[in-house]
């Protein structure tokens, strides 16, 4: 199981980012979460089949059509958490 950190920066907050990563998720099979930190970026774990995660990672970097992301920062997740889904948290 792969399992990736990613934190999406750019216009990410207020154009449907999460619910679209939990959409792309669900399609792909990845679970995990995804949130909105004060810092206006986007905070994503993505676990799962090591190609679904590079999937999720490929659309981080696009995300839905209104959005603007100026970069993703990508780290192994080595917690001991593992999700059954894919959550939208805030």
């Amino acid at each position: 199981m792969k399992r990736l950190m990613m934190k999406v920066s750019g216009r990410v907050q207020g154009v449907w980012y999460r619910a679209s990563a939990q959409e792309t998720a669900l399609k792909l099979g990845v679970t995990g979460y995804v949130r909105n930190l004060d810092d206006g970026s986007v905070e994503m774990l993505a676990q799962g089949a090591d190609k679904a995660v590079d999937a999720m990672l490929d659309w981080a970097y696009e995300g839905p059509p209104q959005a603007q992301v100026a970069d993703v920062i990508v780290s192994d997740y080595d917690g001991s958490d593992l999700y059954l889904d894919f959550e939208v948290t805030e």
